[in-house]
């Protein structure tokens, strides 16, 4: 969902996880010269094709083949004992609001979060943001909503392991969770 914490999410695991990187979605935005405008207006960056998906999945592929060269790794400033030392072990956060209704990406994830705010919430955070270009009057209600549910339909639908993370909880309570998530899953990786 927009305004969820997606990014500051990433960036605080970032700094917790052995080896690891990070990939934001937002990177990838088409030029707004390339963006579709619907019948109302409204450009439509809320879709897959307002995107360079190809080029976000050539950047995660070579990261994959190569991590160590990918000038996204960071060492952890804090993290469990027992994997301070594990120089082989290598993580990447993906972090984006359409990762996982895009098919060649599916086949890539060890782990999938999803987080979601009541519609309220959302706009009142969508509202408090400076995009460029701005939102146009009637974007948010118009666009940005509709497609957040269509596609969290189409992912309830079709995404099998995904967790769902309360957007409305502090940061703090978000990080503990998918931070000590993640720690269960590398131990399970390592045995």
């Amino acid at each position: 969902v927009t305004n969820g914490g997606k990014t500051t999410l990433a960036e605080k695991l970032k700094k917790m996880l052995p080896n690891c990187g990070t990939i934001s979605q937002d990177d990838f935005f088409k030029p707004e010269s390339e963006v579709e405008t619907d019948e109302r207006g409204f450009k439509r960056y809320d879709v897959l094709d307002a995107l360079y998906m190809d080029e976000m999945v050539k950047s995660i592929c070579n990261w994959i083949k190569n991590p160590t060269i990918s000038g996204v790794v960071t060492k952890p400033q804090n993290t469990c004992d027992n994997l301070k030392n594990k120089e082989e072990v290598y993580i990447l956060i993906v972090e984006g609001f359409l990762l996982y209704n895009y098919e060649p990406l599916n086949e890539l994830w060890n782990r999938r979060y999803f987080l979601t705010l009541p519609y309220e919430e959302c706009k009142r955070r969508r509202s408090t943001r400076v995009y460029q270009p701005a939102d146009t009057p009637g974007y948010f209600d118009g666009h940005v909503w509709p497609m957040y549910l269509k596609y969290k339909k189409e992912l309830e639908e079709n995404a099998s392991n995904v967790v769902y993370l309360d957007g409305t909880k502090s940061h703090e309570e978000l990080l503990s969770c998918v931070y000590s998530d993640i720690i269960q899953e590398l131990k399970k990786l390592m045995e």
